[in-house]
This record gives C-alpha cells, structure tokens and sequence, in this order.
C-alpha cells in the first residue's frame, strides 16, 4: 500500500499548523505558550495542534525541567517545508517578488540550521568556484581538497559524516532561488560562525546578524567578496 500524503498534508494545510511549523524553522525549541502566539491562536487550541504535529512526528518535545519545548523531528521536515515555500511562492498570484519582504530575511537567515538567502547562496557559490565542493546531477559533494579545508578550519569531518543525514547537500532557496549548502557541513560553518561571534542569531527571528568583523573573517576564509555580505 503507498503511503497516504493526505495525511502530512491536511496537517500542514491547517493555517494554525503552518504557522507553528514556520516558527519553528529557525531550529529554537520553543514551548507551547510560544508556539500559540506565533499561531495566534488560544493555549488551549495549540496545545491540541502540537499533539497532533507530536503524534504525526513531524516535531518532537523535549522536556527542561518543568518545562515542554517543542522543535521539528528533522532535518527532513525543515527541507519539506523550504521546498513548500518555494512551490508556494512560485504558483501564488505574485511572482515577481520571491521570498520575504523583510530585506533582513532575504540578507542572512537559519533555514533550519543552515545559513540561507544571500549570504548561503554566496557562500555555496564561493565552494564551488573554489572547488572545495563539486555539485553533478544535483548531487553535491566534498572534494578531496575540500576536506582538507575543513580539516584545516577545525571541522571534525570523521564525526560528521558519522550522522544519519548527508554532509554536503544543495537546498534550493526560498528568496534567492538559488542553492545553499545544507547537511551536516552546513550546520557546522554556521554554528562555528556564531561560536566565534561572527554572525549572531536575531531573538525570536531567524534573521542571522553578522558583524563588521565577521563579515571580514566569513568573507575571507570562504573567498566571499566582502561587499556582496553588506
């Protein structure tokens, strides 16, 4: 029997539903409380929608404390939702403006745990000139020399590529149309960026801030003309 994508979709179709799940693409935990205001919607309704999303394993909960956080099941949802924004904005009536109007989101955002809009397409862009990446039917991968990069700025590769998703992986871009490099190297590069306070994460927003000096530093190891990030 195939699977029934009636289900997943009547989930996701609820507006409610679709905006609790957008809040959460950022990759934050966030609690129910939260989630029923993102939705705008009562505490009691939310925590009906959050049972369903939970059940249906489209999120998962994790327990602080006395406390409930909620965040997506995976990177796979998050890529399921991105692919939807941009089947979204492609057959709504307007197509002449892609993606978010907040210049910020279209600049510099986490999609899921990546960097996305300008700034991860040119960052994916960069990889591939370089040939640190190489990308052939769609498929993306690290060059040998690429490794060595990585290695080079600290990444722990073995360990990476000891996890369930792929290491290197295109995501088309929901503003730029464009690829960004997602997978478990792209979490690395963007959390490495905010560990050295590089870039800083917008609260409750998934607009990613970077600094003089991180555009500086970001542009240089990854050979980003430094005017394009501005």
């Amino acid at each position: 029997m195939e699977p029934d994508i009636s289900v997943i979709s009547n989930l996701i179709g609820d507006r409610a539903r679709a905006k609790i799940l957008m809040a959460l693409m950022s990759g934050q935990a966030l609690t129910a409380t939260e989630l029923a205001c993102e939705a705008d919607v009562t505490a009691q309704t939310a925590s009906s929608h959050l049972c369903k999303l939970v059940e249906s394993g489209l999120l998962v909960v994790r327990k602080q404390g006395r406390h409930k956080y909620f965040q997506l099941a995976s990177y796979r949802v998050a890529e399921a939702l991105e692919m939807l924004l941009n089947l979204s904005s492609s057959l709504g009536p307007q197509k002449i403006t892609t993606g978010p109007a907040d210049p910020d989101l279209r600049k510099s955002r986490i999609c899921y745990d990546h960097l996305a809009g300008v700034t991860g397409v040119l960052l994916y862009e960069a990889l591939l000139s370089a040939e640190i990446l190489t990308e052939e039917s769609q498929q993306t991968s690290l060059t040998k020399e690429g490794e060595l990069f990585f290695q080079k700025q600290g990444a722990a590769l073995d360990s990476l590529k000891q996890r369930k998703r792929p290491v290197c992986k295109s995501c088309l871009d929901w503003s730029e149309r464009k690829s960004h490099l997602a997978g478990s190297l792209g979490q690395w590069i963007l959390e490495d960026a905010l560990a050295k306070q590089w870039a800083l994460r917008r609260p409750d927003s998934r607009v990613i801030t970077f600094s003089e000096r991180g555009i500086t530093q970001f542009s240089k190891r990854y050979q980003i003309d430094p005017a394009r990030l501005c």
